[in-house]
């Protein structure tokens, strides 16, 4: 006889309350993302939900990848991505920051930073490691270390007030990711420039986080999808600007956001080389590998440094505007 559950319509949640399964996620339903940009659809507005820019990609990049279909990229890529892609990266951080990854084993091309976060997670956590968050944060964060059998520590940026007592800004909390650290602490996933806040880490920021880390075996996944989205001439201080920091940590950046493409869903992570490992050992069960003829694509685009580096001034001069309108109202 066919099972029951193929003779039945029952939600998921329905099965699991029925005890077909245990729910991995009990207390999780439809993401806010999905929820709003439904409610933006369906009332014809601009929505405000989703980390996506509102802009045209570059003819040149789309050139660029038709280019690469008509010359016949469009197999699976290699697991870690393409060579190109991965030494075009490697140039990039070390140009930017500092840093020199090995394009071979210290890199690894992802399908999004929200997959690349999720493997990270269930490559270097397990049942009952304890993973420090900083909030408000992600709506993926908390889900991928649930599944990973961790448990994550959610601590809550410190609100700056002028002296009207209005919010002016958002400080890291210190004292509270201190107190946080535990002998069971496996992970702090870190976030710069912020979503939602828009804040950005200093130099000073990174040292002092070293210095809660330095004596421990505590790893880092620093989440840096907006990290050309900085204001004010204000640098992005990348984990990878700090040597021994970046010796113990994932650092994850997106190609979506910065080339105006997330439906393109191709981000990127590097680690050191006995991290990376372990990443790859989940990667290549999770997604194996992702889009090949965007990779091309990207690779050739990124040959022309200023597609990125333009990036602070495009979008300070559209807040500059903004916020002299809502001055002026």
């Amino acid at each position: 006889m066919p099972s029951p559950l193929l003779q039945t319509h029952h939600s998921s949640d329905s099965l699991a309350s029925e005890g077909w399964f245990a729910s991995k996620l009990p207390h999780v339903g439809t993401t806010i993302f999905t929820t709003m940009s439904a409610l933006a659809a369906e009332h014809q507005a601009i929505n405000l939900g989703q980390g996506f820019p509102d802009f045209p990609c570059d003819p040149a990049l789309l050139d660029a990848v038709n280019h690469a279909m008509h010359l016949g990229h469009n197999q699976y890529a290699p697991m870690p991505g393409i060579s190109e892609l991965r030494q075009a990266l490697a140039k990039k951080i070390a140009t930017l920051y500092g840093h020199h990854y090995d394009p071979h084993s210290e890199i690894t091309v992802t399908a999004g930073a929200t997959q690349a976060i999720f493997t990270a997670i269930a490559a270097c956590v397990g049942p009952n490691d304890e993973v420090i968050v900083i909030e408000p944060a992600f709506d993926s964060y908390l889900p991928a270390i649930q599944l990973a059998g961790g448990k994550a520590i959610p601590i809550a940026m410190e609100i700056v007030r002028d002296g009207d007592g209005l919010v002016d800004s958002y400080a890291l909390p210190w004292e509270a990711l201190a107190n946080a650290i535990t002998p069971k602490t496996r992970l702090i996933l870190t976030n710069t420039p912020h979503n939602p806040t828009a804040s950005i880490w200093s130099a000073a920021d990174l040292e002092r986080l070293y210095s809660l880390v330095k004596d421990t075996s505590i790893l880092i996944l620093s989440d840096e999808v907006y990290e050309h989205m900085v204001f004010d001439g204000k640098p992005h201080e990348s984990i990878a600007r700090h040597a021994a920091l970046a010796e113990r940590s994932f650092l994850v950046s997106s190609f979506g956001k910065t080339f105006h493409v997330t439906g393109w869903k191709l981000a990127f992570i590097a680690a050191p080389a006995a991290l990376m490992h372990e990443y790859r050992k989940v990667h290549q069960f999770n997604v194996f590998s992702v889009n090949t003829p965007m990779q091309y694509g990207i690779a050739h685009y990124l040959q022309n440094p200023k597609h990125y580096l333009g990036l602070p001034e495009f979008y300070q001069t559209k807040r500059d505007y903004f916020r002299a309108g809502l001055a002026s109202t």
